[in-house]
């Protein structure tokens, strides 16, 4: 498509030059906006077809009925240990992991 918008821009004369570009900034807006719900699609269907589970937050988790402990949850939360460079290893069952822009290395052993 850009292909062909490119063409039209050769083939105009001066006297449609105003309403083309007028009609060109529409057509940009328009192919962006189409560009962003294609990628915003995409990240949907691909988190759905991976099956990643419900997202949930650190706020609305009840340590009470956990033997977790919630200091040292709290303390990981801040991330700190990676600025560090500290390493963290962690046993989990199914739950995702959000790494938050940070160089993750995942292993399993069994």
């Amino acid at each position: 498509m850009a292909d062909c918008y490119a063409d039209l821009q050769q083939q105009i004369t001066p006297d449609i030059a105003a309403d083309f570009e007028s009609t060109g900034k529409i057509l940009r807006q328009l192919l962006q906006a189409e560009a962003i719900e294609r990628n915003i699609r995409s990240i949907r269907y691909q988190t759905q077809a991976a099956r990643f589970p419900v997202q949930r937050h650190l706020q609305g988790f009840d340590f009470s009925q956990s033997k977790i402990d919630q200091q040292l949850i709290h303390q990981l939360a801040t991330q700190e240990f990676t600025a560090a460079a500290q390493n963290l290893a962690i046993a989990i069952g199914t739950s995702g992991i959000q790494h938050h822009d940070k160089k993750v290395r995942f292993g399993s052993r069994h």
